[in-house]
């Protein structure tokens, strides 16, 4: 097994935030098929906060750390705040990841920003 933080360890054996939220005000999906990593987000929006988050990760140990730290990271945001989580903040907060899983990081992320994004888009239409 690669060189994993505790931190690392502790988010991939106790994962927070799983599964997905009831109604959820924008929901994020990413993939990589190189290494089949598949992630998606649903987030609960009040106030231009994130209520709630939660995910489903199918992937390796560090995807579903990162999935998990993200969602805790993104918990009580508001959605600026939480549109500028990045990769490097996520694998820093995990204490590192090794160089070959850091794509993982970028997942994570993005699947957020992407369920931020799908909210924005349904709100512009409803306001219409």
């Amino acid at each position: 097994m690669p060189d994993y933080s505790e931190k690392v360890m502790d988010h991939f054996t106790k994962p927070r935030n799983i599964g997905e939220v009831e109604d959820p005000s924008g929901v994020g999906e990413v993939g990589n098929p190189v290494c089949g990593d598949m992630m998606k987000f649903t987030i609960k929006v009040k106030d231009d906060r994130i209520e709630d988050v939660k995910y489903l990760t199918f992937g390796c140990g560090a995807a579903i750390a990162v999935s998990s730290m993200v969602s805790e990271m993104a918990k009580g945001k508001t959605l600026d705040e939480a549109m500028k989580i990045t990769n490097k903040q996520v694998a820093e907060e995990l204490g590192g990841l090794p160089g070959n899983k850091m794509h993982c990081s970028n997942l994570g992320a993005d699947a957020l920003h992407k369920a931020i994004e799908n909210y924005r888009e349904q709100e512009q239409v409803s306001a219409g």
